[in-house]
């Protein structure tokens, strides 16, 4: 009966019966609909009940506080949390590709709100514009083998190193209504700089701290998206390994 009710509401150029159908069959097998969350939940005005054709990120944020929150605090937010008009690939210094020019930063723009499906926003949803080397050489890394090997609907595995779980990282687990579900930092530039904090929320997760830094400190390394172990060799290491080697060596320590 919704369905119906809101397919009559729409204006026939907006969407076909057919297409209707396709969200529909989408929406069913998503974990939206296994959480009782319908279409009235987003596309129904909740004081007037009028209809709403395009749910904006204020509808997501009234169940998916934190992401929304984090989100406006990133480049691809924050000119919503201004009061300004949507962020687009046109407005980027990076190479965009050209089709995206005019698409509009939105929880929609990365995630297709009617499956749910975070395989999609994990990799592709970030190459359908950014055309810069770094992007475009991800799927030649190791990073992008991992995420083949355990791609799995509708998530990605636990195992899996995609563009999000480097620019998206996980913050913890909310376990407030007692479930476990993983919080991600949806703030797209909250790693970038300074660059250490990328190596501690993230790359020190599956590496050691010198191969991290190593790597993340090596500009062609990651122009490249890491495909190849680090040639860089940074002198606080070496300085640190000196100093506990001296310290080791104390007659001090050797009593203790």
């Amino acid at each position: 009966m919704l369905l119906m009710a809101i397919g009559t509401a729409l204006p026939a150029e907006a969407v076909s019966e057919s297409e209707l159908d396709q969200i529909t069959e989408r929406w069913q097998i998503s974990v939206h609909a296994l959480n009782e969350v319908n279409c009235a939940s987003c596309h129904q005005e909740s004081e007037s009940n009028a209809f709403v054709a395009n749910p904006s990120y204020e509808s997501c944020q009234s169940c998916h506080e934190d992401p929304v929150d984090t989100f406006l605090l990133g480049k691809h937010g924050i000119r919503l949390l201004e009061g300004e008009s949507p962020l687009t690939p046109a407005m980027a210094r990076l190479p965009m590709k050209h089709d995206a020019l005019t698409k509009e930063m939105n929880c929609n723009t990365c995630h297709d709100v009617h499956s749910v499906d975070t395989v999609q926003a994990a990799v592709d949803a970030c190459l359908t514009c950014h055309n810069d080397t770094h992007s475009l050489t991800y799927e030649n890394s190791k990073h992008a083998e991992l995420f083949l090997a355990t791609k799995e609907l509708p998530r990605p595995g636990p195992t899996a190193v995609t563009c999000a779980t480097c620019h998206l990282p996980r913050t913890g687990f909310d376990q407030s209504d007692g479930t476990t579900l993983v919080k991600v930092n949806h703030n797209n530039t909250y790693t970038l700089k300074p660059q250490d904090r990328m190596v501690g929320e993230v790359c020190m997760n599956c590496h050691g701290v010198e191969y991290a830094f190593n790597s993340i400190f090596d500009p062609e390394l990651v122009k490249a998206n890491f495909d190849r172990p680090p040639a860089l060799s940074l002198e606080t290491f070496d300085m640190m390994r000196a100093a506990e080697k001296l310290r080791s060596g104390n007659p001090s320590d050797e009593a203790e």
